[in-house]
């Protein structure tokens, strides 16, 4: 049984949902708008999962989930809404959602996405302190710095550079990223990865006598000093 909070202003949407759910074994709590619902998300605790719709009344979906994750909070974000665009899904994950469901949606696929979602490993099992060379990650305060100078990243870039620090040392796919960063599991035709390794590239090496991302070319990326 998990807690779930369901930011869905539609009352029609958010009673069936929440009463399958319910019938599922979980919690359910409903927010009717984007104010209420990033209350519940930030003052109240043991939520499994979050379910966000993405146009809401005083304060959109997006704007919830950048102002969680620029507060530290990580619990898993799914968006339900009926904006299905490549780019409204790409624009969704990059601001910190986990999964994206468009609506009409089928409940067993979204009863999956839920179970899927809500079975992984909290990040506060692994490693808060990430350090490669003089670049270090803090992931409970959300702060990078290289030597002694601060550097600010968005959520997205945060989450990549995390993923790319744990894996130091090690050749990572763009489709690696793809799935870990973005939750994508499909080819989204964009230059997502690049674009965000290429700003990644300017705030952690630009203006450093070593520098630390590199490309591997034909397979990927891969942080590390030099050897």
């Amino acid at each position: 049984m998990r807690k779930i909070l369901l930011i869905e202003d539609d009352p029609e949407t958010a009673d069936y949902v929440a009463r399958g759910l319910r019938e599922l074994g979980h919690t359910v709590d409903i927010a009717r708008d984007g104010a209420e619902g990033l209350f519940f998300a930030t003052e109240e605790s043991g939520y499994a999962l979050l379910i966000v719709d993405r146009m809401l009344p005083r304060l959109d979906g997006l704007a919830i989930v950048k102002t969680m994750r620029d507060a530290g909070l990580k619990t898993p974000v799914l968006f339900l809404t009926t904006m299905g665009g490549i780019d409204d899904r790409v624009e969704g994950l990059e601001a910190g959602g986990d999964d994206y469901l468009t609506k009409p949606f089928a409940f067993a696929e979204l009863a999956a996405r839920v179970q899927a979602l809500a079975r992984r490993p909290p990040l506060q099992s692994e490693a808060t302190i990430l350090q490669v060379a003089d670049l270090t990650m803090d992931i409970v305060k959300r702060r990078v710095w290289r030597g002694n100078q601060a550097i600010e990243l968005q959520p997205r870039e945060f989450r990549l550079l995390e993923y790319l620090m744990r894996h130091a040392g090690e050749v990572v796919t763009r489709t690696m990223l793809l799935e870990h960063v973005w939750d994508f599991h499909f080819e989204p035709r964009t230059s997502v990865v690049e674009t965000h390794i290429s700003r990644l590239r300017a705030k952690i090496d630009r203006g450093f006598e070593t520098p630390l991302l590199h490309t591997v070319r034909g397979a990927g990326y891969s942080i590390h000093a030099a050897a």
